[in-house]
């Protein structure tokens, strides 16, 4: 099992470059980050991690740095450590933007980068990149869609519902296409890894089932990619050091500590050392 950490990188916060090699030097296999463009001043829709309205989000959901930049810089000031988004928001970007993005980030890091997604849940700010927050999963999945036909051919076009281009030049290609895990808990999320993914990114953080149930769920997904004559893999997203083992059982391939937003870059870095106190 490898061990790896998530965070909100945020303005206030320790620095995408001091992070990434603080990450890279306690011998952690991965950094990801998560994403919000922006945080609508009133919001109806309700937190999912349980906080009603109108108690607003904590902070750092408004303060994140754009991964992809991040991460780029991240790329290029570390060696061997595997940088992802978990999650991006694909729905809230053009396709062909976030392709080159994705591709680029992609081509810094040699090949290191890992694209974790997920369709969003805040409505009011699906609402602001005109998504229609009735049907995010449909445009996630097209827009998935359409990145991978530029990231393949030469000369790519996409006629689909949202997405519409005639055939366009698009480089830089990435070195490979990168792995494409997809977030969620639904009763549906399996179908969508097997059908558009590489792997699966399930959030338990919100308390909607046991790891026992997860290590069943995640038996279904392999059982069914076994007969399908493929691979996934699975990375917990905001694991509990305590569980370690009972993750390892559950046969979950990749733990990720999310790092709480400290003010300073003393406070994150002693949080890294207790997490890496649990490496192996």
């Amino acid at each position: 099992m490898d061990f790896g950490i998530v965070t909100f990188l945020t303005d206030y916060g320790i620095g995408p470059v001091p992070l990434g090699r603080a990450v890279e030097e306690r011998g952690f296999g991965s950094l990801f980050l998560t994403e919000h463009t922006h945080i609508p001043a009133s919001r109806a829709t309700p937190w999912p991690a349980g906080a009603p309205n109108p108690q607003p989000l904590p902070r750092h959901y408004s303060h994140t740095h754009d991964p992809m930049a991040a991460l780029a810089a991240i790329a290029a000031t570390t060696e061997g450590i595997t940088l992802g988004t978990a999650v991006s928001l694909v729905n809230q970007h053009h396709p062909i933007n976030l392709a080159k993005q994705v591709a680029t980030v992609d081509q810094i890091s040699g090949g290191r980068f890992e694209f974790g997604v997920g369709p969003g849940w805040n409505a009011e700010e699906m609402v602001h990149h005109g998504v229609d927050p009735k049907r995010p999963l449909a445009r996630m999945l097209e827009h998935i869609a359409a990145m991978r036909a530029i990231w393949t051919q030469d000369e790519p076009e996409f006629h689909g519902e949202f997405v519409d281009f005639d055939p366009i030049w698009s480089w830089p290609k990435p070195t490979r296409i990168p792995p494409i895990l997809i977030a969620g808990v639904g009763p549906k999320v399996l179908d969508r890894v097997l059908g558009h993914g590489d792997g699966w990114i399930p959030l338990p953080l919100f308390d909607l089932f046991t790891v026992e149930q997860l290590g069943e769920r995640i038996r279904e997904l392999r059982g069914r990619a076994a007969a399908a004559g493929r691979d996934v893999n699975v990375t917990l997203y905001g694991a509990t050091p305590e569980a370690l083992g009972e993750y390892e059982k559950a046969g979950i391939d990749r733990v990720l500590f999310e790092l709480p937003d400290h003010e300073t870059p003393d406070r994150a870095l002693r949080e890294l050392d207790r997490f890496a106190e649990f490496l192996p």
